[in-house]
């Protein structure tokens, strides 16, 4: 089967958006998301936000999360992150293949993402598959409906200056974050 057509004008954008991310830190947690008790510091850890093929090669692109401490129950908690509850992939991503299987059969959806450059193997997109999620907020570009949080990315990448640092606040704005799809924390 032939991969899909894909304006490259859109796939740019795709690239673009998940790109910004990269090097991201999020580190605001105001209180125990399990308990409502006190948080503190405890490390950082690096997270895989997605897979992108430049040219031939893959590149990761990776954020960073301050872990948390509750003094009040002892749970180890995250800050606010751009990933949907129990996957492993950033919630754009997760956007894009709802936005897609939505409207088309979801191999269909796994290959239009393949097609954009993205990688994500098929087990992993299986086990997402049947998940309830809530309404993912879309418009149409270039006759392609794609996920408000894509197009938001992409605006955080055209205004910042070369250099600049997009901050994990502005990061979480563009994903819509808080989600309603949060779910009970890990």
């Amino acid at each position: 089967m032939r991969p899909p057509r894909i304006p490259p004008m859109v796939t740019d954008l795709v690239q673009t958006a998940l790109s910004v991310v990269d090097g991201v830190e999020f580190a605001g947690l105001e209180q125990c998301p399990h308990c409502g008790g006190p948080v503190t510091g405890y490390d950082t850890r690096q997270k895989k936000f997605a897979v992108v093929l430049e040219g031939e090669e893959e590149r990761t692109l990776s954020v960073r999360v301050k872990r948390f401490t509750c003094r009040s129950c002892s749970r180890l908690c995250y800050a606010d992150e751009p990933f949907y509850p129990g996957t492993r992939i950033g919630s754009p991503i997760i956007d894009f293949y709802f936005t897609k299987s939505a409207i088309m059969p979801s191999g269909r959806a796994a290959r239009v993402i393949a097609a954009m450059g993205i990688v994500v193997d098929r087990t992993t997109w299986k086990n997402y598959r049947d998940r309830e999620v809530p309404e993912i907020p879309q418009a149409e570009f270039y006759g392609m409906l794609l996920p408000r949080s894509i197009l938001s990315l992409s605006a955080l990448a055209a205004k910042g200056p070369a250099g600049d640092r997009v901050r994990g606040s502005d990061i979480l704005d563009a994903c819509g974050w808080p989600s309603r799809w949060r779910g009970p924390q890990r």
